[in-house]
């Protein structure tokens, strides 16, 4: 992984094997990101997502092998407790063109992967919800 900072940018390239939320948490840490956008595109191989049954309050991973490229990945650095928070979600299409996505558990690059976070000063700190089921957005802390 190799990054470069611009004012409130940070430009980010992962390489082949690398874990895209182990990587955005290792050069969100260092820069000391407390809150930022994401975005990002390029190549996985193996990757863990899914979806959150508001109903049941479970999530549901499923994990995907194979050829893929990232048609979106996107979401948000926060803190939580004022440590690291990252909340990311991720589409990947296969080569038939079949799209696959969610709430983004785990992904490893396969060839190369783009990511830019948009840093925003300040900062929002999460808290669990009993209700929902998830750790939401706190603009009182």
């Amino acid at each position: 992984m190799e990054y470069k900072r611009f004012g409130n940018t940070i430009v980010q390239r992962l390489d082949k094997g690398e874990e895209i939320l182990e990587q955005l948490k290792a050069v969100s840490v260092k820069e000391g990101v407390r809150l930022a956008a994401v975005t990002g595109l390029g190549a996985v191989s193996d990757f863990t997502c899914g979806v959150f049954n508001t109903q049941t309050k479970e999530f549901k991973g499923n994990s995907f092998t194979g050829v893929y490229e990232i048609v979106s990945l996107g979401g948000t650095v926060s803190t939580m407790d004022n440590g690291y928070y990252a909340h990311l979600h991720l589409a990947a299409g296969d080569e038939n063109g079949s799209v696959f996505g969610g709430h983004l558990s785990e992904a490893y690059i396969s060839a190369t992967a783009e990511i830019v976070i948009t840093v925003i000063e300040g900062r929002v700190d999460r808290s669990y919800s009993e209700e929902i089921g998830l750790n939401l957005f706190d603009f009182e802390k």
